[in-house]
């Protein structure tokens, strides 16, 4: 088993991240981190709609299929 301070994300641990962390908040400024972490979230969002989108179309052509073979 992993240990309490291994985190998989990458194969970086606590200390790591806490660097990286506090290097993008020096970048970028704590204003600007809840618009990156919004416009992210948007952008997750709009991913998952196409998705749902695609999985629809591919359902009608099967259904469509299915029908002209009868």
């Amino acid at each position: 088993m992993l240990g309490i301070n291994t985190l998989l994300f990458f194969g970086l641990g606590g200390q790591e991240i806490l660097i990286i962390a506090l290097i993008v908040l020096l970048l970028f400024g704590g204003s600007k981190i809840p618009e990156l972490m919004r416009g992210m979230g948007k952008g997750v969002k709009s991913f998952k709609e196409g998705m749902k989108e695609v999985d629809d179309v591919k359902k009608d052509i099967t259904d469509q299929v299915k029908d002209n073979e009868k």
